[in-house]
């Protein structure tokens, strides 16, 4: 319920413990009377290094995730918020509605996902053809180009950045993003979305709409959006795309 600083709602907001992002990046994105309480998934390895050790770091999540549900609702939050992305896309559709189902049973709460988030952006600037980029192994491409198919989007052209270790991920520059943006864009696409959320894109996708001429969705501001948004929140927010400054 509502406190003295989260006056209109307190979201809970639950992420991997080696991520350093999100939490910055939400506050960036912040409106006035709604503030933002982590629960963290705690994760001793960052090793992203082979599809392997991506797969056994999503094993870790699923284990420890209702320890960090279960500590963040001790602040008695409004919504619940995920600030992860590779589960909330595994095995398409079905995976992320298995996924979103069980967070909202642990919870009772509303539930904003990556993917769902991602999902809707879309459907707002009714873009089809899309280009992906991820700071993952391959192993999450076959997930992520999974769920967007099953939501009826195409997958034109997708860029794994194999970081190789989660904590690295939070290191890559807008410098060393812009090219892989350039190298993603063309005529043939209407969207570019980011996947990732340790990866901080907020301000670089807001700044490349304007040289791509197109929507470039962060997936850490499309999750948040969607959080607000659902929950009636209809404040517009700028500096960071039109996601939020426009819809």
């Amino acid at each position: 319920m509502p406190d003295v600083v989260g006056f209109r709602a307190k979201m809970g907001v639950i992420i991997p413990s080696i991520n350093t992002v999100v939490e910055s990046d939400f506050w960036d994105m912040r409106i006035p009377g709604v503030t933002f309480h982590t629960g963290r998934i705690y994760i001793a390895q960052p090793n992203l290094s082979s599809d392997a050790a991506m797969k056994e770091l999503l094993t870790r999540v699923d284990k420890a995730i209702e320890t960090a549900v279960r500590d963040v609702m001790t602040r008695n939050p409004d919504v619940l918020a995920l600030g992860m992305s590779a589960p909330t896309f595994w095995d398409g559709v079905p995976g992320a509605q298995r996924f979103s189902g069980k967070m909202r049973q642990l919870s009772g709460l509303k539930i904003s996902t990556g993917s769902e988030a991602c999902r809707d952006a879309l459907a707002v600037y009714k873009a089809k053809r899309i280009a992906v980029f991820t700071p993952y192994q391959p192993i999450m491409r076959e997930q992520i180009v999974k769920y967007f198919q099953d939501c009826g989007f195409e997958v034109v052209r997708y860029k794994d950045l194999r970081s190789p270790n989660a904590t690295a991920i939070a290191e890559i520059t807008p410098a060393d993003l812009r090219p892989v943006l350039k190298e993603l864009d063309g005529p043939d696409l209407e969207a570019i979305v980011q996947c990732g959320t340790n990866l901080s894109t907020i301000r670089l996708a807001a700044d490349a709409e304007g040289w791509l001429e197109k929507p470039v969705i962060a997936i850490n501001t499309a999750t948040l959006w969607h959080a607000y948004r659902t929950n009636g929140f209809t404040d517009k927010v700028y500096g960071f795309g039109s996601l939020l400054s426009e819809h």
